[in-house]
């Protein structure tokens, strides 16, 4: 893990969204908590994991409130898809990036939890 780029990254990301926090755990893991509000006026709060970051693609949870069972787009462990893996480059990606399609993956299951469960966009299958 590049620290200097986790930090630059978390202050880059504290600059453009309101609820930003990067926390440490007792193993020494980063990760960073953010709130993020809907356009419906929902607010959320999600958990970027961030092992092998940036070569590694973070994980994305949602945290509070709990998601609808059924919600597409997540893998089995519970974290969100907001891109396809093979697409992670750390090169052009970063933790404003993720937010960024954090926020638009909880805008997306919004509209899918009020139109009849039709998952809004392109999809990619993996």
């Amino acid at each position: 893990m590049n620290l200097d780029r986790v930090k630059m990254d978390v202050a880059n990301a504290a600059a453009q969204f309101t609820y930003v926090e990067l926390h440490r755990r007792n193993d020494l893991s980063l990760f960073v908590k953010v709130a993020l509000q809907t356009s419906v006026g929902s607010i959320y709060v999600a958990s970027i994991e961030l092992a092998g970051y940036p070569t590694t693609m973070p994980q994305v949870r949602i945290s509070k409130p709990s998601l609808d069972a059924l919600t597409p787009h997540r893998y089995k462990d519970g974290q969100i898809c907001f891109l396809h893996p093979t697409m992670w480059n750390p090169g052009r990606h970063d933790v404003v990036f993720v937010i960024a399609r954090t926020a638009k993956w909880l805008n997306k299951y919004e509209i899918w939890r009020r139109n009849g469960r039709r998952w809004p966009g392109a999809e990619l299958k993996h």
